[in-house]
């Protein structure tokens, strides 16, 4: 039985069985085949909250979040001379590109030379945003070791550092790696040094890191980004009444949603925050709204922000916006409100 003889039904029950990896290798038979499955999976299509990229040394490997699990849809490698004959050509967005499929894998491999890689990824990248739409988010996940970033619309881009020590000429040549390419959409770091208040490292949108000595003093007084996830090995509670005055007083912070601290040796003394009369209080017997949103970077199962709700929260001078403040034992979190106080209190039954 052919796929486009049969009926219209029969077509779209095959289709909405099939893997997204199946369904994107079979939309490169023919126009008429892509246009069917585009219109016959605009549902399955629009619950995809992401497609991750994640760069490796012999090229990125895209994948789809699944019900279960990850579906891979395509692989990216440098061309190998010796296995030449497994490639077939594929007419992609009318460039030319070679294919191979493997026994074991239900997604296509395509092939690049090393100096036409970024056109190959660009190309596909462009058949993506066609194919599944622009509404879907594309992520980019390399390491600082895999410095190759392309220049793609609609990529939001994300770097693990993945060392911890670094020499003074290393350090200055990460910060000059930030410098130099376009801001990160999120950077993951374990480090036991921070920057100078000019990096663009602070402009970052999302960032989760590690810190092994006190700079969370530093982070906190030159961060301009939305969301933050830190672990520490200290942190004064003087540092975060600081903070606290300082976002009060609308003069910085004007990006920030999220903050979350884990102190991984003492815990944080609520009372000290309490008593520093920095906060205000909903009545015990009530139940406070719960602050959570949308994950800069979104992990495979994990789209949105760890939930925080709490009794606690502050009042922002300039705008009268409010922010949920939480203090339990070796935690510390902080949720922007886009309500006004009285907007706020509302929602608080």
């Amino acid at each position: 039985m052919k796929l486009s003889t049969s009926p219209y039904l029969v077509q779209k029950e095959i289709l909405d069985n099939m893997k997204t990896s199946n369904l994107l290798l079979l939309s490169f038979v023919s126009r008429n085949m892509k246009k069917l499955i585009k219109s016959s999976q605009i549902e399955r299509f629009k619950n995809i909250s992401h497609i991750m990229y994640k760069n490796r040394r012999f090229g990125p490997k895209v994948t789809v979040p699944g019900k279960y699990s990850l579906d891979t849809i395509m692989e990216f490698t440098e061309s190998r001379k010796k296995t030449k004959n497994n490639y077939f050509q594929l007419n992609v967005s009318g460039k030319v590109i070679d294919f191979r499929l493997f026994k074991n894998c239900n997604y296509p491999e395509a092939s690049f030379h090393p100096s036409d890689k970024e056109s190959v990824i660009e190309t596909i990248h462009n058949y993506f945003l066609d194919f599944f739409g622009d509404t879907v988010e594309y992520q980019w996940e390399t390491y600082y070791d895999e410095k190759f970033i392309p220049n793609l619309p609609n990529l939001t881009l994300s770097i693990s550092v993945g060392r911890v020590y670094f020499e003074i000429t290393e350090l200055e040549d990460l910060e000059s790696f930030f410098a130099s390419s376009p801001i990160f959409n999120h950077v993951n770091w374990e480090t036991g040094v921070l920057f100078n208040h000019e990096s663009k490292f602070y402009q970052v949108e999302s960032v989760r890191l590690m810190l092994y000595s006190n700079t969370v003093p530093i982070f906190l007084r030159h961060f301009q980004g939305r969301q933050a996830f830190l672990r520490c090995n200290e942190c004064a509670i003087l540092d975060l009444i600081e903070f606290i005055n300082r976002w009060k007083s609308g003069e910085e912070y004007q990006m920030l949603e999220h903050l979350i601290i884990i102190l991984l040796s003492n815990g944080i003394p609520q009372n000290q925050i309490l008593n520093a009369n920095v906060v205000k209080l909903i009545d015990a017997t009530k139940t406070p709204p719960t602050h959570t949103l949308p994950k800069v970077l979104k992990s495979a199962y994990s789209l949105s922000t760890d939930p925080i709700t709490s009794h606690s929260y502050v009042v922002r001078e300039t705008d009268n916006r409010v922010a949920s403040v939480s203090v339990q034992g070796k935690s510390f979190c902080f949720g922007v409100w886009k309500e006004t106080e009285e907007e706020f209190l509302r929602m608080v039954t």
